[in-house]
């Protein structure tokens, strides 16, 4: 996964696949299902649409086939294994250019988590999502969104959420012109939270 985030998905495809065909018939249905989706991911930074989009149906599958399943323990660094599964099939439909479907993924990343926990993550899917809105022209969705966002990042302190705020505010920028309220707001409140870390 470290490929992808420093954009080098070629050398990711390989070591994707390998992963997938050592898990087929050793772990449970969930776990099978998180190596499918990052399978799908490598797919679609790679421009493998169809085969992408395949993969990632067949991780939603498998989700639903086994819920009652063990899991491993490692397999939930990350939360549920569905939790995981959405939001890295989001990560499947944004280089794809399906921004819609990519928020939506988002969205039921963030509101599947338990309540309570994984607040960073949470607040970085829902600023995914607002970003996902914004390239679809939805101002206003995607600032709800990013308001969403900010809430769980209250007693967070970490370089993604601040990089996510200085990104919001990059966005915003370009919008502030057109004199919207919920822009001037949102801005603000980005500016207050980048103040008081």
């Amino acid at each position: 996964m470290q490929g992808l985030e420093l954009h080098r998905p070629e050398h990711c495809l390989g070591l994707a696949e390998t992963g997938l065909n050592c898990a087929k018939g050793q772990v449970d249905a969930q776990t099978e299902a998180l190596f499918r989706v990052v399978h799908a991911h490598t797919l679609a930074k790679n421009g493998r649409r169809r085969r992408a989009l395949t993969e990632a149906e067949h991780a939603r599958t498998l989700l639903t086939a086994a819920p009652g399943d063990e899991v491993p323990f490692w397999a939930l660094a990350r939360g549920p294994p569905g939790v995981s599964v959405y939001s890295r099939t989001a990560k499947v439909h944004e280089p794809l250019g399906d921004h819609r479907a990519a928020a939506e993924q988002y969205a039921l990343a963030a509101a599947a988590r338990p309540a309570g926990t994984y607040a960073r993550i949470v607040a970085l899917d829902l600023v995914a999502g607002a970003e996902m809105h914004l390239k679809r022209g939805s101002i206003e969705q995607a600032c709800a969104t990013w308001h969403r966002g900010m809430d769980h990042m209250g007693g967070v302190r970490s370089v993604r959420t601040r990089k996510a705020v200085f990104r919001m505010r990059g966005d915003l920028a370009r919008l502030r012109p057109r004199g919207l309220r919920c822009v001037a707001e949102l801005d603000e409140r980005g500016r207050d939270f980048l103040c008081g870390l």
